[in-house]
């Protein structure tokens, strides 16, 4: 699938926490018809036969709405189940890299939480960045908050897009107007919710307001 920046608007990335005995394909496919324009699959701790046979259906569901999916961290896992791309965080394998095992049809997203990091995740060859945590969050321990100042010079810094990541809701989204995005990628802001078909699409039109 040919990349565009529009693709990033509202970047729905996966999180069984909240399941609570749903499905995850019935929580995609509500945030799908609430707007998700991207959706990346983030199954940590799953084994690889697991990551691919997950990806291989989520596909087919992303597909009915025309909406790429992404794998996160595993190359091998997405070329395997036919994916669109691959989310790279700082310590895996190269964009570059990732690249000569996807081809050139597919997508390739990197973390990048400064400036250098943007400019050689850039040069390497990848689509977008991730970066953040703008809010903090709640799904990844370690992850640092980035300040709103850092992401300003992390779009200025780059050609290729940038969705901003961490603690994104409904309620603080509006704050990053002006930074330079083309979208946020957003876990809890969707998944979390109880009506998540309403969490996304309030979280697009409230999007579309800053980018």
């Amino acid at each position: 699938m040919r990349f565009d920046r529009n693709l990033l608007r509202l970047y729905a990335v996966t999180d069984r926490t909240w399941l609570e005995g749903r499905s995850l394909f019935d929580d995609v496919e509500e945030a799908l018809r609430g707007g998700a324009t991207m959706v990346q699959l983030r199954e940590k701790g799953a084994a690889f036969d697991e990551v691919v046979n997950t990806a291989v259906k989520m596909k087919e569901l992303c597909s009915k709405y025309n909406v790429p999916l992404i794998i996160n961290d595993n190359v091998y896992a997405a070329k395997a189940a036919g994916a669109d791309g691959v989310h790279l965080g700082q310590d895996d394998m190269p964009p570059d890299e990732a690249r000569k095992i996807l081809g050139d049809g597919k997508i390739i997203g990197v973390t990048a939480k400064t400036v250098t990091q943007a400019k050689k995740a850039q040069d390497d060859g990848a689509d977008y960045l991730g970066s953040g945590a703008v809010f903090g969050t709640s799904t990844k321990s370690n992850a640092k908050k980035l300040e709103i100042a850092e992401l300003k010079e992390i779009t200025k810094s780059v050609s290729i897009p940038v969705a901003a990541i961490g603690g994104i809701n409904a309620e603080n989204v509006l704050t990053l107007k002006n930074t330079g995005i083309a979208g946020a990628a957003v876990v809890s802001g969707i998944f979390a919710k109880r009506d998540i078909e309403k969490a996304a699409r309030e979280l697009y039109k409230r999007i579309g307001e800053i980018i």
